[in-house]
This record gives C-alpha cells, structure tokens and sequence, in this order.
C-alpha cells in the first residue's frame, strides 16, 4: 500500500481553511494508521504551510515547510506506539511528550530519533522545515527501547535515509508492488542504522541507496583531487568494502563512475561556447594525470578525441 497527498496553503485564499483542507488530506489517505494532529486556535486560524506526505505500508514520510507557527494539542487517547525521526532544516521543532521525556527542542541542522508512546504536543516556530518519518515501534523497540537518539543531520546513517524518503516521494507513482515492498524495507533498515549509529554492511537492501548516496556525494566534488572511492567510503562511514560491494550490485564500480562523470562533464564544457579552456585545462580541472590521460580516456567513451568532438559539435550547430 503507497498513498500520498500534497498541498500549499502558504499563499492567502489558494486553500479555503488550511488546516481543515490538510486533516481531511491525512484523514483520507493516512486515518486508518495514523492519528490525526489536533491543532491549537491561533495555529487553524493562521496556517501557512507547505506539506508533502507518503504513506508506504506502516511507515509515513512528511515534509512540512511552514510560514506560520504551528502548535498541536495533546492528542486524546495517545499516538499508539510509534518511533519518529524529525530532521530540522530550518528553524526549530519542539517536541513535549510524557512528563517523564519532558520537552525536545531540535534546531535546524538536527535530529531526533524517539520512540512516543504517550499523548505529544509539538510546535514550531514561523519558517520552520522539517521531515517527519513515523515507523512502526516493534521494529526498532528492540534497539531504541526508550532512549532518543539525537545528532546533526548531515550523519551518513541520517543522510541516506533523508535520500531515500525524498526518493521514495519523487518515484512513488512508478513503484510496483515490489518496489513498495523494497521502499518499505529499506526505510526500516535505514531507521535501525540510525539507532544503531551504523550500518548493517550484511543487508543487501541497503546496497541500492548507499550506491546513490555516494553518487550524489561525488557529483557535488567532481573537481576536488582529493576524491576517491576511500574518501567517499569515509563520508559516508562505511568501509571502503562495504562501498565496493554496494557499487558492485549496481553493476559499476566506484572509480569508474568517478572517471565517467568528469569525461562527462568535460564533454559538456566542450560543447559550450562559453568555454575558454583548453585540453590541457579541461584535463586538469577534471583531475586527469595529464593532457594525454584525459584524451585516451575521453576517445574511449566517446569515439572521438576532445578536439575533434568539439570540432564536429560546432560544425553540427552552423
């Protein structure tokens, strides 16, 4: 099961009773789960928010990015028993549960990873952003128990599984029913990393998503010397094996992908008329050895030497 709902009532008049428009949105696709946010008067009277939510079997994904303050009420009846990860991008979410949890503040930049169990109150300040993924408790109990687990946000373990639910939202109307099988799975392997504060290098499903983690890492340092599959493997806390291994199921290896993302990226600077470089640049901003590196390696995927693509790519455009 995959159901999910979107909706912007940041801009006055765009949604009639915003709050009314996102509770009957959760009713709908998530009522039969989840519990239902009871908000304060000042919070249905002012709500401005922009919110994104999937639903993938027992586990909720929820994006919300608010102008206004939001302030929810302690919900009657309790929340069941549930864990939720709330990553903080902007400003602050304040989390007040059980007397004896007392109240979690968590700033922009971090996170917090507890088990509720008991009625909760949150609020935010204005222009808070946040991700909310809600698990189910009888999978994680086992290695949370009772304690939070908190810490900044850019945690390779925090890192891919903000990767992944924001895939999982952008590929949802694609998934097939073992797509929805292997998304779910995932989400829960990737909440006990975070529990756990490391990855199970023995879980296969996680091969995918670390693979594109460390992609997605790579693409952001494409110029740097110093990036190597060792680096990469550092960022992302895994061993350099254990990177290998999840690139080896993809069907591709590390420093292959490196290679073909920069040839790729000096082809492109190639086609640009912009472009002032020569060769011997291209060849060293990209990290090549040398000029006559980058031309081998650049025939090689390409058919022709840097030169003559160029060459034929303007010919082709007079």
């Amino acid at each position: 099961m995959i159901r999910a709902f979107s909706l912007d009532t940041r801009v006055p008049g765009a949604v009639p009773r915003g709050t009314d428009a996102f509770l009957r949105a959760w009713e709908r696709h998530f009522g039969d789960g989840f519990p239902q946010p009871t908000f304060s008067p000042a919070t249905i009277g002012d709500f401005r928010v922009k919110a994104r939510a999937t639903r993938v079997r027992d586990v909720a994904i929820t994006d919300i990015d608010g102008a206004s303050a939001v302030r929810t009420a302690l919900t009657p009846g309790g929340m069941g028993d549930l864990v939720r990860l709330h990553v903080v991008r902007r400003g602050v979410w304040t989390l007040d549960g059980s007397p004896d949890r007392g109240e979690h503040a968590v700033a922009a930049g971090q996170f917090l990873l507890q088990r509720f169990g008991q009625p909760l109150r949150v609020q935010t300040a204005p222009h808070t952003a946040a991700k909310i993924v809600v698990l189910p408790a009888a999978m994680l109990t086992p290695l949370l128990g009772n304690r939070s687990v908190t810490g900044p946000a850019d945690t390779p373990e925090v890192r891919l599984l903000v990767a992944h639910a924001d895939m999982v939202h952008d590929t949802m109307p694609d998934l097939s029913p073992a797509g929805v099988r292997a998304a779910h799975g995932t989400l829960i392997e990737l909440a006990k990393a975070v529990a756990m504060r490391r990855f199970d290098d023995t879980e296969p499903r996680l091969a995918p998503v670390l693979a594109q983690a460390a992609k997605s890492l790579a693409d952001s340092r494409l110029a740097e010397p110093e990036l190597s599959p060792a680096t990469l493997a550092h960022e992302l806390n895994v061993s350099l094996r254990t990177l290998h291994r999840a690139f080896a199921a993809t069907g591709e290896s590390v420093s292959a992908y490196i290679r073909d993302r920069r040839l790729e990226e000096a082809r492109l600077a190639l086609t640009t008329r912009s472009n002032r470089l020569s060769v011997s640049e291209l060849a060293a901003h990209w990290q090549f050895a040398d000029r006559s590196h980058f031309i081998r390696a650049f025939k090689k995927r390409y058919g022709q030497t840097p030169t003559e693509y160029a060459r034929s790519t303007r010919s082709a455009e007079n």
